[in-house]
């Protein structure tokens, strides 16, 4: 009798969990990842998870990892000035966290252990510093940004009104009289607001740099 021959390829991988487990999120929310969905969805059994990930939080800080490995940092290593910098990776960072809507919540926890996040975080204090801004500074434009573009990516506040427009009646309301219409003009003004909030807080920095440097 022959033996059967094994498969070429290992039916599971590091990098085929986490990505079954991020479209999973992606498309059903945080909820709905489970060691017996994920399992199904991979065509395993459940217990072979355990071999690449103890526990969901652990395959959870993974997928988040997944995540910020998308976003570009290559804007702080081309020589690109601090204020170009900040703002393209600003963009790169929520154009990765409107794609992937659904893990924020752990993102925002921090970046712990998780090495992308960590890169991440290293890259622009690094920039920073390197760009003549004190240490502390450094660290508080860090959170600055990061508090920033996390919120953005948290909600839509177009988004969150209704598109009833009875529900703002004007002698409640006498200023949201058009309310009802935002929500179908959601990506235009979320992306105004983005571009707005970003634009005032660097021209805030800006001010602060130019003071620091003539400080020093």
């Amino acid at each position: 009798m022959c033996a059967m021959a094994r498969p070429r390829k290992p039916l599971l991988s590091t990098d085929r969990i986490v990505k079954a487990a991020r479209d999973l999120v992606d498309a059903e929310g945080l909820q709905a990842l489970s060691t017996r969905r994920l399992a199904a969805e991979l065509g395993v059994s459940g217990p072979s998870l355990y071999n690449h990930f103890r526990t969901k939080d652990e395959l959870l800080e993974a997928v988040a990892d997944s995540v910020s490995a998308q976003v570009d940092l290559s804007m702080f290593e081309d020589g690109r000035d601090w204020r170009t910098a900040l703002r393209d990776w600003a963009y790169s960072y929520r154009a990765a966290l409107r794609d992937h809507p659904n893990i924020v919540p752990v993102l925002a926890r921090g970046p712990g252990r998780r090495p992308a996040a960590l890169r991440l975080a290293d890259a622009v204090y690094g920039a920073m510093v390197g760009a003549g801004w004190p240490p502390a500074h450094a660290t508080s434009i860090g959170a600055l940004m990061r508090y920033f573009i996390m919120g953005s990516a948290l909600g839509s506040f177009a988004g969150g009104f209704v598109e009833d427009p009875s529900a703002y009646d004007p002698a409640d309301y006498p200023h949201l009289g058009q309310a009802h219409l935002l929500a179908e003009q959601q990506e235009k003004i979320d992306d105004r607001a983005f571009e707005t909030g970003l634009t005032a807080l660097l021209d805030g920095l800006s001010q602060q740099y130019e003071q620091v440097r003539r400080g020093a």
